[in-house]
């Protein structure tokens, strides 16, 4: 591999190591940027990662880690620091980096917002302005805009409390409906945008599950993977963020975007369904019901 076929990969939670795995699993050479050298950055190098340490909003270690780049996956964790991220990223970019493709990741929500729109959560907010800032650098960018992840506690560990507990999946979703997808199904984009990047430059991938559901049509497809009885049970915002957000001692800004999603659902701001998972990967994204059938012992316990 030549120097230009390297990739950064900036945020390695769920999405990025799953880039990762996916990147190495072609011989494709990954450098990960992480803030501390510990057990984390240490399971990546056993991934195959070379590990650099920096931090987002600090130019001179973006630089470094960018030496030598040809491709590179900007993410981060929920943060108010989003925007200036961003910018610092793409300023060292234009300045010191040799970039055939930057892949970022965005939100579905992005692509019902306008410059004024006020509905959305601040994180949601940042979001939209990190593509106006990455279209604006000239930079080669790819926009990776997925929906609510199947992945998420709301559907995965909340879930399975709820569904040992009572049979049911208690969320504030009322009867919006959505389309989640699986963290695999969108790291297979990136991993095939960040081998390629090319033919995907300017492009904005809107990726979601197979079709949209509502709670009711959800909680169905739990049942018939889990083989029990499982129902929707509505339960209301304000009451749900005290009980249930409140207790999870998150950040405020981070408690604020999730309870904005939760009302976003409810609005039926979720009810997109997008072909790109297939368009890119050649392959379509996992159902509902395939998801939770491989983890069936997760939710039963």
């Amino acid at each position: 591999m030549v120097a230009s076929d390297l990739v950064l990969i900036t945020g390695a939670g769920d999405v990025g190591r799953a880039v990762l795995e996916k990147l190495r699993s072609y011989d494709v050479p990954v450098r990960v940027m992480v803030r501390r050298d510990d057990d984390r950055a240490a399971e990546l190098r056993r991934l195959g990662a070379e590990v650099v340490l920096g931090d987002l909003i600090r130019p001179e270690t973006v630089a470094t880690a960018l030496e030598g780049v040809g491709r590179m996956y900007f993410a981060m964790p929920v943060s108010p620091d989003h925007l200036l991220a961003a910018t610092v990223v793409a300023t060292v970019a234009r300045e010191h980096g040799r970039l055939a493709g930057l892949v970022g990741m965005s939100q579905m929500t992005v692509s019902q917002m306008t410059a004024t729109s006020t509905a959305e959560s601040h994180q949601q907010r940042l979001h939209w302005l990190v593509e106006q800032v990455l279209n604006w650098s000239g930079l080669p960018v790819v926009h990776i805009r997925p929906t609510s992840f199947l992945d998420n506690p709301l559907f995965t560990t909340l879930a399975a409390h709820t569904i040992r507990e009572s049979g049911t999946i208690a969320l504030p979703f009322g009867t919006g409906r959505t389309s989640p997808v699986a963290v695999d199904d969108v790291a297979r984009v990136v991993a095939t945008v960040l081998r390629d990047p090319a033919p995907h430059i300017g492009h904005v991938y809107e990726l979601t599950g197979p079709r949209t559901v509502d709670m009711t049509e959800l909680a169905q497809a739990f049942s018939r993977a889990l083989g029990r009885p499982v129902t929707y049970s509505d339960v209301p915002l304000d009451q749900w963020r005290a009980e249930v957000l409140a207790e999870a001692g998150l950040p405020p800004h981070t408690e604020e975007h999730i309870a904005t999603m939760a009302r976003l659902h409810h609005d039926n701001r979720y009810d997109r369904v997008s072909d790109d998972v297939e368009r890119v990967t050649g392959v379509p994204p996992q159902s509902i019901e395939a998801f939770v059938a491989a983890r069936r012992s997760a939710y039963l316990g």
